[in-house]
């Protein structure tokens, strides 16, 4: 077959393959194009998951009637001038209005301000028709119907009608966030409608916005992050350890004020709560970063959802610093999920609810039951909770331990009642009890708060043997025979520009030739290990993010693991004095919310939840 040119309309189609994936990728575009223009309204109203119909409404600037015939033409754009560098507008590449219009039936009826009179240009599966007048007020409306009809085969990738909308609604929520001035409404064929009203643009404001997409519970439960380095500026929230998700559907990431998925971003999240969170939970997060247009590439992909930045390192290293001295600062707090668990596992009945799991769709009472560390406690509507009185911790036997000797003075009390009232004032407060040989029972002015010792000193032993692992240099042990690894070129490079990082790690790395390595130490703690494989992984990670945190990561599992075999066991009796010290302990000691292993190391309940209980309130 000879070269020949295209057509336009087949250019147009192929490039709608890469812009315009399902009816979400249409909306996104649209509204991208609303915000662009200025507008503080946006209205979308969808049909048929979005296949049968997308409307569109802004108050925006409008477009002249002179324009709109270039408003639908291939790589045409207000939104950027002569340096593709300076790009400070959602939309830039003039692509998705003539990609829509190559597999739909496209209309655009707009107003400007100064205008007498609106306008509107149709372009149907690629043919364009003339423009006319139209009545409207200032704004925008594009409508969008019978998506793919000109390409029939793209509609047999679609998914069902529930789930495009689905995916149309988290598109809305992603870009919303990062706007909260403006005013967003989706109204679906299913008659359900989401309403986010317009707040403002500070810091109050943003937060508002996000507890409107996220939920009222996300402000309670995260932390404020603010952070600058070279340039490049760190704001947003984070969750804390105990309040967390199944998956990362609820990590939002914004480069200036873009929004994007990108896997840097990510993994640096992932490297931040490494060790705070469970293998299998997710950290809720919204982040903002800003920095010099021209030091990120966002025309990598047309769909834009893709970022490169010139200094990845840079970035992920003021994320995952940003992160973790935040969580540091925070001191500890407990989830409000924790105490919405326990409320319901002590109301009457809360048995058979649990069992039955909420109809919302959320996790099931029962797993927060046993998640905040009171499976050990008997449910059932129809006995007493068993507090331990044949000798698992009120008994007259195990009270005995608790005994400090003969009654001190009348000063002595004195002064111990003193600093009891102080204690009542911490954040975990004062020891009372212990339960079945593993909870901790302690009072604050307004609150109880239970303590699984165990999973407590845990995070304890585990911070005191990170902090003494990275205070110094890493013991390392001589190989007998140096293992020679082969990597391509780069690879080896890149190994020996961070051999003195490594080598404070417990790995000795030097070039050997042009295309390998030869390992002639490694960290002691990791006994018998794949050098091999060690090696290339690290290769891989600092290709990818600048950073040797594989090396890093390996040895605080080993760190984790020896916390977990040498904290105090489940069982052991505690003094009040012991107990104490284990709470001013845990309230000094960053990251104590949580074990190692991610679960909560303490429920608190409010005094108030605890009246509701009686039905005092």
């Amino acid at each position: 077959m000879p070269i020949r040119q295209l057509s336009e309309t087949m250019i147009n189609q192929i490039a709608a393959g890469e812009v315009i994936e399902r009816p979400a990728s249409v909306v996104k575009e649209l509204v991208e194009n609303a915000l662009d223009a200025g507008a503080s309204r946006v209205e979308i109203v969808t049909a048929g998951g979005g296949l049968n119909l997308i409307r569109v409404t802004d108050d925006g600037f409008g477009i002249p009637q002179q324009e709109l015939a270039l408003a639908i033409a291939r790589h045409c754009t207000s939104k950027l001038a002569d340096n593709i560098h300076d790009i400070r507008s959602l939309g830039f590449r003039g692509e998705a209005l003539p990609s829509i219009g190559s597999v739909a039936r496209l209309s655009i009826r707009s107003r400007t301000a100064t205008g007498d009179a609106a306008a509107e240009i149709g372009i149907e599966g690629g043919r364009v028709s003339a423009v006319k007048p139209a009545a409207a007020n200032r704004g925008t409306t594009v409508e969008v119907r019978d998506l793919f009809f000109a390409t029939p085969a793209r509609l047999k990738f679609m998914k069902g009608e529930r789930a495009e909308s689905s995916a149309t609604s988290d598109v809305v929520k992603r870009i919303a966030i990062a706007f909260p001035a403006v005013r967003f409404t989706l109204a679906g064929s299913d008659r359900a409608t989401l309403e986010l009203p317009a707040t403002d643009d500070s810091a109050e404001g943003r937060l508002r916005r996000v507890a409107q997409v996220m939920g009222a519970e996300f402000p309670d439960n995260s932390i404020a992050i603010d952070a600058s380095r070279d340039g490049v500026h760190l704001t947003g929230h984070v969750s804390i350890p105990s309040f967390t998700r199944a998956n990362a559907l609820q990590q939002y990431a914004y480069v200036n004020g873009r929004p994007v998925r990108d896997k840097l971003i990510a993994g640096a999240i992932r490297g931040a709560f490494a060790d705070v969170l469970p293998r299998d939970r997710h950290a809720v997060t919204v982040l903002f970063l800003t920095l010099d247009p021209a030091t990120v590439d966002v025309n990598v992909h047309p769909a834009k959802a893709d970022v490169r930045f010139r200094d990845p390192g840079l970035v992920r290293g003021l994320i995952v610093g940003a992160i973790r001295e935040a969580l540091a600062n925070a001191g500890i707090r407990a989830a409000t999920s924790g105490a919405v668990g326990m409320m319901a596992a002590f109301r009457p009945g809360a048995a058979s609810y649990a069992h039955a799991g909420p109809a919302n769709g959320h996790r099931s009472y029962d797993a927060a039951y046993h998640a905040s560390g009171f499976a050990g406690f008997d449910r059932s509507p129809q006995r007493p909770l068993d507090m331990g009185f044949d000798g698992a911790g009120f008994g007259e036997n195990d009270q005995a331990a608790f005994d400090s000797g003969p009654l001190a003075s009348a000063d002595a009390r004195a002064g111990t009642a003193e600093a009891a009232e102080t204690l009542l004032g911490t954040a975990l407060g004062a020891a009372r009890a212990q339960v079945h040989e593993n909870y901790i029972v302690a009072q604050t002015r307004d609150s109880l708060v239970i303590v699984d010792q165990h999973a407590a000193h845990e995070r304890l032993v585990y911070e005191a043997l990170k902090n003494a692992l990275h205070s110094r240099a890493v013991p390392s042990q001589m190989l007998l025979l140096p293992e020679i690894v082969d990597l391509p070129e780069e690879d080896a490079e890149r190994l020996a520009m961070h051999s003195e990082t490594l080598a404070r790690f417990g790995l000795g790395v030097e070039r050997f030739g042009p295309g390998a390595v030869a390992v002639r130490e490694t960290p002691s703690m990791l006994g018998e290990t794949n050098v091999q494989q060690l090696v290339r992984d690290l290769a891989d990670e600092i290709a990818d993010n600048d950073t040797v945190e594989t090396l890093k990561e390996r040895l605080d599992k080993i760190a984790a693991t020896m916390a977990c075999h040498g904290s105090v066991r489940s069982g052991r009796l505690l003094k009040p004095e012991e107990m104490n010290a284990l709470l001013r302990q845990m309230e000094a000691t960053p990251g104590s919310g949580t074990c190692n292993h991610g679960r909560p190391t303490y429920i608190e309940l409010k005094l108030a939840d605890i009246e509701r209980l009686f039905g005092r309130r």
